[in-house]
């Protein structure tokens, strides 16, 4: 068994957190088009707009390497304005025995939880992963701003 971890961040949004939910939940398709650097592909593989059971996956850059996740929701919380996305596929899993993303909005801030389960102590925490999200967050809040 591997060493389990969490990260939990916010950041500031100017469009506000409901705004960067409502991308993730119902406009998740339209993320490649607003950071076109970062999100390559996105794609529903079951069960329609984001809700629980749905499987979607992701083709992302990565400090410049292509990488892929699958995923499927676990939790989507409309009251919390909050989705949990566990990956059951891809390059992630590579170094991580599983690897949940827990997205959430309230006011002018998005936070997101990292949970996972490192495969072994030496595995590095998944904090380019953290700011890779951050990122593409940031485009979305632009993109909102100006639209």
């Amino acid at each position: 068994m591997g060493v389990k971890g969490k990260l939990i961040a916010s950041t500031e949004v100017k469009c506000g957190g409901h705004s960067i939910h409502d991308i993730f939940h119902t406009n998740t398709h339209h993320i490649a088009n607003i950071s076109p650097n970062k999100i390559k592909c996105f794609e529903i593989h079951e069960g329609g707009i984001i809700k629980i059971g749905s499987i979607v996956s992701w083709k992302y850059n990565e400090d410049g390497k292509e990488m892929f996740a699958k995923q499927v929701i676990e939790a989507v919380d409309l009251q919390k304005k909050s989705i949990t996305w566990k990956v059951i596929e891809g390059n992630v899993l590579e170094l991580y025995n599983s690897f949940t993303v827990i997205t959430s909005g309230e006011h002018q801030w998005t936070t997101l939880a990292l949970v996972y389960e490192k495969k072994t102590e030496d595995t590095p925490e998944p904090y380019t992963l953290l700011s890779f999200f951050f990122d593409v967050i940031k485009e979305i809040d632009g993109y909102l701003l100006k639209n």
